[in-house]
C-alpha cells in the first residue's frame, strides 16, 4: 500500500478526530517511521511518506490521545534513530517517550483576563522546584504552588516569572538546560498542571511570564543532536551551526539561526506558549548569545546577524498576535537597540534586565563604610533610562543570577553569617525601597519578602516558617508594592 503524506497542517502529533497526524523534518533520513503503543513499538509498521523539503508525514488513524507513546524511528544509512518527536509537548521523561498530546482543555472565564499594563507590572521571579518544595525530598510541582498563590496576592505582585520550567535531564535543575523546548518538565506536573496553574493565577488577577532558552539548548538528553544522522565537524546536525558558531558556555548547542526550519521551530514555540498556554510574556535568556558567539557588545566580527534577525522576526510575529505581550530581554550589556523597534532596527522587546541597576545598588548595599559608597553612581543608576522610556528596563536587587554564582542573597551579603540582624534587614529593605521608588519595571526574587538567606540552590527550597519569624518585612514589601501600584 502506497503511504501518502497528510494534507493537514502543524508539526508534530497534530489530533485529528479518530486519529493522528504525524509530521517530523528530517532532511537526511533514507526512510522515517513512527513506533509506538498503537502499533506494539513495531519500527517498520508505520513509514511516513515523503513531502519534500525534508519534511515526512502522514495519517495514523485510531491513535489516543493522552494514551499512547510514540517516537519516531529514522533511518540513515544502517542506522536506526529513535527520537522523541522535536514538537513534543508531553513527554515521559527527558529521555522517555513522547506522550499524545491533547490541547483540549477547560478555561472556564479566563478569557476575561487582561494583563496590567507595563508600567504597573510588579514582577515575582519563581523556580517551580523550590518554591514550594519539600528538603530532601521531590522538587515542588505547579500544583504546590497554586496552593501557594494566596501569599503572592496577599504580598501584592501582579506577574510571576517562571524560571525556565521546559522538560530537562533529571529532577532538579534551574532549567536553563532545555532537553526539550515544547514539553513541561514532567516532575512539575506536564501540560495540564501549567494550564491549571495559568488559569489559577489568572484568577488571581495575576500574568505568568515565561522564561525561555533560545540561545543553546541541552546539552544532556538532546535528541535534536544529530537528529537525523547527519552533522559537520562532528557537531550537532540539522537543528545546530556544526562550526565555531556553535560554541556557547553551556556546550556546542546553539540552534543554527540561519536556517529556515530551525527559526521556525523557535517562532512556532514562542507562540505556542502565548496562544495554547496563555502565556503572558516572555524573559528570553541571555539574548547576547543569541546576536553575539561570545555575548559580546560592539564586536561585529562574532556578531550572528541571522541571531539578530530571528529576535527581530519573532518579536514582530508575537506583536502582531498579541500585542499587550510584554517582551523582556535578558541581554545585560546595557544596549539600548535591544528595547528600540524593529522598524528603527531594534530587536523589538519590550524591556531589559538592566545589569547596572543591580550591580550598583547590590555594591551600594553591602558597603561597610559609608565613606566609601558612591552616592553619585548611585544617583546615575537610579535616573537611568533607556530611549527615554522608564520601562524600558527591570530592576531588581536579588535574582537567581545573583543569588548565586558565587554570590548569596543580599542580607547575607551584607552581613555574612549574620543575614537576620538588623544591620543586614535594614539595609537589604533599603534596597526594595530603591527598586520599587526607581523608573523601571520592578522585580522580587522568590523568597527576597521572608528575608530568605544564604545562597539559591535548586534543591533548596523556601522556608515559609520565615514568614511568620520576619512578617514585619513581609508587611514592608506588601506596603512598598501597595505604594508603587496606587
Amino acid at each position: 500500500m502506497t503511504v501518502k503524506p497528510s494534507t493537514r497542517p502543524g508539526m508534530g502529533g497534530i489530533l485529528y478526530d479518530g486519529g493522528v497526524t504525524f509530521r517530523v523534518w528530517a532532511p537526511h533520513a533514507d526512510a522515517v517511521y513512527v513506533a509506538g503503543t498503537f502499533n506494539d513499538w513495531d519500527a517498520r509498521a508505520h513509514p511516513l511518506a515523503r513531502e519534500g523539503h525534508g519534511y515526512w508525514s502522514r495519517d495514523i488513524d485510531g491513535v489516543r490521545p493522552r494514551k499512547d507513546r510514540y517516537r519516531y524511528v529514522i533511518r540513515n544509512g544502517e542506522r536506526a534513530l529513535w527520537r522523541i518527536d522535536p514538537y513534543a509537548q508531553d513527554v515521559t521523561d527527558s529521555a522517555g517517550d513522547t506522550i499524545v498530546h491533547d490541547p483540549a482543555f477547560d478555561w472556564g472565564d479566563d478569557n476575561g483576563y487582561h494583563m496590567p499594563a507595563w508600567h504597573e507590572i510588579v514582577i515575582y521571579e519563581m523556580h517551580i522546584g523550590t518554591f514550594n518544595g519539600v528538603p530532601d525530598s521531590a522538587p515542588g510541582n505547579l500544583d504546590g504552588v497554586i496552593g501557594r498563590l494566596p501569599h503572592l496576592s496577599e504580598l501584592g505582585v501582579n506577574a510571576i516569572q517562571i524560571m525556565p520550567p521546559m522538560e530537562f535531564a533529571g529532577e532538579f535543575s534551574w532549567g536553563y538546560n532545555p532537553a526539550h523546548i515544547f514539553a513541561i518538565e514532567s516532575a512539575y506536573g506536564a501540560t495540564d498542571g501549567l494550564k491549571s496553574f495559568v488559569k489559577a493565577a489568572h484568577d488571581l488577577g495575576i500574568a505568568v511570564l515565561f522564561d525561555v532558552v533560545y540561545n543553546h539548548f541541552g546539552p544532556d538528553d538532546l535528541d535534536l543532536w544529530q537528529f537525523d544522522g547527519w552533522a559537520e565537524n562532528d557537531m550537532g546536525g540539522i537543528y545546530f551551526y556544526n562550526d565555531w558558531r556553535a560554541h556557547t558556555p553551556w556546550g556546542h548547542t546553539r540552534p543554527d539561526y540561519g536556517r529556515g526550519e530551525v527559526r521556525q521551530y523557535i517562532r512556532d514555540n514562542a507562540l505556542m506558549w502565548l496562544e495554547e498556554y496563555r502565556i503572558d510574556g516572555f524573559r528570553v535568556d541571555a539574548t547576547n548569545y543569541i546576536r553575539n558567539v561570545y555575548g559580546r557588545d560592539n564586536d561585529p566580527a562574532t556578531d550572528i546577524p541571522d541571531g539578530w534577525s530571528l529576535m527581530q522576526w519573532v518579536t514582530d510575529e508575537i506583536r502582531a498576535h498579541q500585542a499587550w505581550k510584554l517582551m523582556i530581554a535578558e541581554d545585560m550589556q546595557g544596549n539600548p537597540w535591544i528595547t528600540k523597534s524593529t522598524g528603527a532596527g531594534g530587536a523589538g522587546f519590550c524591556s531589559q534586565w538592566d545589569a547596572r541597576f543591580v550591580s550598583v545598588v547590590r555594591r551600594f548595599l553591602c558597603e561597610v563604610e559609608d565613606a566609601h559608597r558612591d552616592m553619585a553612581a548611585l544617583r546615575d543608576v537610579l535616573a537611568q533610562r533607556y530611549n527615554d522610556d522608564a520601562f524600558d528596563r527591570v530592576i531588581y536587587t536579588e535574582s537567581h543570577d545573583e543569588n548565586a554564582n558565587g554570590q548569596a542573597r543580599v542580607p547575607e551579603e551584607i552581613w555574612p553569617g549574620h543575614a537576620d540582624s538588623w544591620a543586614a534587614r535594614k539595609r537589604s529593605t533599603l534596597g526594595a525601597g530603591l527598586v520599587f521608588t526607581a523608573p523601571g519595571i520592578p522585580m522580587l526574587f522568590q523568597g527576597q519578602e521572608l528575608l530568605e538567606d544564604a545562597w539559591f540552590h535548586d534543591d533548596n527550597p523556601i522556608d515559609w516558617s520565615r514568614k511568620e519569624r520576619f512578617h514585619g518585612v513581609f508587611m514592608f514589601y506588601r506596603d512598598l508594592i501597595r505604594l508603587r501600584r496606587n
